[in-house]
C-alpha cells in the first residue's frame, strides 16, 4: 500500500501544477522574459553547509522588461537605488540557505512583468556572497548590505531550531537602518520560498496607514507563542489590551520604512528581546517572530493569504510533508524545518517540493556547461 500513498502524493503535486498554471503563465513569456539557454555555471569557492567546496550554480536565464515597462536602468549596480519606480525587495544571503535564496530571486525575476525594475537588497554577514549573485544574475539590480552579527548576538535566546538562532535571521529588524533613507518601502522575503506571480502586485499593497502588511491568520492559537510568565504578568499581557492580535508570518512582509523610522520600531523590538533575556526567565518561544507579534500584532495591514502559502516545510521538529491551504496561490513558502533543496538532495522529496525545483539553479561543479571565468 506504500506505493499507492506515494503515487497519490505525486498525483496531488501534478494537480497543484495544473491549478497554478494560470499564475505561472500570467504574462506572455516572449514579451515579459526573453529567456536564453543556461550559458554556463559559476563556482562559489567558499565553504557551503557540510563543508563541500566548489559549489556551482548555473547562470540564470536573461530577463527583460515587457514592452510597457520601459527600459531597465543599470545592470547589477546600485547607482539608482533612489529611483522611485523601483520595486524594492530584501532577502538574506548566507551559506546554509544560499541555494534557497538563489531560487527565490530566480522565481521573482521569472514572474515579474518588469524584472529590470526590481531592486534587491541582500543582507549578508559574508560580503563575498555578492560576487556569486553578480555571476549568477548578471543583469540583476542589487546592493549588498553587511549585517554585523554582534549587533544581536547578545539579544538572541535559544529556540526549537538552531537556524532560528542565527543572527542573520534578525537582520529584518534593522532594514530601516541598513537601507538608504530614500527607500521608503520594501518587501521582505525569506529564503525558503518562491513566487509564482508578479511581485509588483504585492508591492502595490495598500497598507492603509500601517507600518507592516502581511497575511494574518486569526484562527491560529496566538497564546502558544508566549510563556506562562508572560500571561501571568499583567505588565506583559496588558500589551495586547485594546488590540485584536493575530498571528502573522514574518517571512513575507511589506514594510513602510518611513513610518518604521519615525516610530523607532527597531528599538521597540530590541526592548522585548532584552526583557526575554532578563531574569526571572523567558516570556516567549521561537526566535525572531514573537518580538514582531508584540510590537505589531493587531496593527497589521492584512494581505491576501495567496501571498504566503506557508508551512510547506512542516513543523519545527519533524519537517513532515504538508498540503497547500485552500485558495489561490501567488507565493509558496517552505517555513518549518523541512527545506525542499535538502529533501530533494536526500532523495526524499515531498510532493510539493516539485513546485520549488524549477527555480533551483544549483548544480555540481563542472556540470551544466562550461564554467565562467
Amino acid at each position: 500500500m506504500l506505493w499507492v500513498a506515494r503515487l497519490s502524493g505525486f498525483l496531488s503535486a501534478a494537480m497543484v501544477m495544473v491549478v497554478l498554471s494560470p499564475s505561472l503563465q500570467s504574462f506572455p513569456p516572449a514579451e515579459a522574459i526573453r529567456s536564453s539557454q543556461f550559458d554556463g555555471s559559476v563556482r562559489f569557492p567558499g565553504q557551503i553547509a557540510g563543508g563541500a567546496r566548489g559549489v556551482a550554480f548555473r547562470r540564470a536565464p536573461s530577463f527583460r522588461n515587457a514592452a510597457d515597462c520601459g527600459a531597465g536602468a543599470g545592470n547589477g549596480t546600485a547607482a539608482n537605488v533612489c529611483d522611485p519606480s523601483l520595486v524594492h525587495t530584501a532577502i538574506t544571503l548566507d551559506e546554509e540557505y544560499l541555494r534557497g535564496s538563489v531560487a527565490a530571486v530566480h522565481s521573482v525575476v521569472q514572474h515579474a512583468r518588469c524584472p529590470e525594475s526590481v531592486f534587491f537588497h541582500f543582507l549578508v554577514s559574508d560580503p563575498s556572497l555578492g560576487d556569486l549573485v553578480r555571476a549568477v544574475f548578471p543583469q540583476l539590480r542589487f546592493k549588498v548590505y553587511y549585517f554585523d552579527p554582534g549587533r544581536v548576538r547578545g539579544l538572541i535566546s535559544t529556540s526549537v531550531r538552531q537556524a532560528l538562532e542565527q543572527p542573520l535571521n534578525y537582520a529584518r529588524n534593522y532594514l530601516a537602518d541598513l537601507l538608504e533613507p530614500c527607500v521608503r518601502r520594501v518587501i521582505y522575503l525569506d529564503s525558503d520560498l518562491v513566487l509564482v506571480d508578479d511581485v509588483a502586485k504585492l508591492w502595490r499593497t495598500d497598507l492603509g496607514g500601517r507600518t507592516v502588511g502581511a497575511p494574518e491568520y486569526c484562527h491560529a492559537n496566538f497564546t502558544k507563542y508566549f510563556t506562562s510568565r508572560f500571561w501571568s504578568d499583567q505588565r506583559f499581557a496588558g500589551t495586547f489590551v485594546g488590540r485584536r492580535p493575530c498571528y502573522f508570518n514574518t517571512g513575507v512582509m511589506v514594510l513602510d520604512l518611513e513610518r518604521w523610522r519615525r516610530a523607532g520600531y527597531t528599538q521597540r523590538i530590541e526592548r522585548w528581546m532584552e526583557i526575554q533575556k532578563s531574569p526571572p526567565g523567558r516570556i516567549y518561544e521561537l526566535g525572531s517572530l514573537p518580538p514582531f507579534l508584540l510590537v505589531f500584532a493587531g496593527h497589521v495591514a492584512p494581505i491576501e493569504h495567496r501571498w504566503n502559502q506557508h508551512g510547506l516545510g512542516g513543523d519545527n521538529v519533524l519537517g513532515s510533508c504538508r498540503d497547500l491551504h485552500p485558495g489561490p496561490v501567488s507565493l509558496l513558502h517552505w517555513s518549518g524545518s523541512g527545506k525542499p533543496w535538502a529533501r530533494l538532495g536526500a532523495g526524499r522529496p515531498c510532493p510539493l517540493d516539485a513546485l520549488w525545483a524549477p527555480f533551483d539553479l544549483y548544480g555540481p561543479a563542472g556540470a551544466g556547461g562550461e564554467e565562467s571565468r
